[in-house]
């Protein structure tokens, strides 16, 4: 079993990239929208209580079947030690049931994130980025309130690598993720 944890800001291309990745391995998708969707449909607003536990009997179920892998995409806070700890629980539930866990952080600039920001794919597949001006205030407000890039060696999980993916396509970033991990 694997986990590939792929972080990163607003619009940096975690989704398509585990697109790109599950198109060319045996991995599956399970992207951060695939619950948060479906609960903002449902009570009408974010509610991350619900969105979280959606989540955990998800990562209960796949942790301890005989999958292959799983890719999951998540935009980590930094700055926040309630993320630190949610990613440590995360890494933890697979690895405690055999799993190898992989941290792939991508980063660009807030210019291309922006651009990104209204991509076709990321438009049909995340209900909630359909109000344009409303998403890239929400983009524009996280780069202010939180730090969703990491330092250089804080992450110290092993099984860990940064691509700038700023002039690169997803599939260019899958086929470096897979041939960085052996996937």
């Amino acid at each position: 079993m694997k986990l590939v944890i792929l972080i990163g800001n607003a619009a940096v291309g975690k989704m398509t990239t585990g697109q790109a990745l599950m198109d060319i391995t045996k991995l599956r998708l399970f992207h951060n929208h695939m619950t948060i969707e479906p609960v903002i449909k449902i009570f009408g607003y974010f509610n991350g209580e619900v969105i979280s536990q959606w989540r955990d009997i998800v990562f209960d179920a796949y942790a301890k079947s005989d999958a292959y892998g799983l890719i999951f995409t998540y935009m980590w806070a930094f700055d926040q030690p309630s993320d630190h700890d949610y990613i440590q629980k995360l890494h933890n539930k697979f690895k405690n049931n055999g799993a190898e866990v992989y941290f792939v952080e991508l980063v660009t600039t807030q210019q291309e994130r922006l651009v990104r920001n209204e991509s076709e794919f990321r438009l049909l597949e995340k209900a909630s980025k359909r109000d344009l001006e409303a998403s890239k205030k929400r983009l524009l407000d996280a780069d202010q309130k939180y730090r969703l890039e990491s330092y250089e060696g804080e992450i110290t999980y092993p099984n860990y690598i940064k691509i700038d993916n700023t002039n690169l396509s997803s599939e260019k970033v899958a086929q470096i993720i897979k041939s960085t991990f052996s996937l």
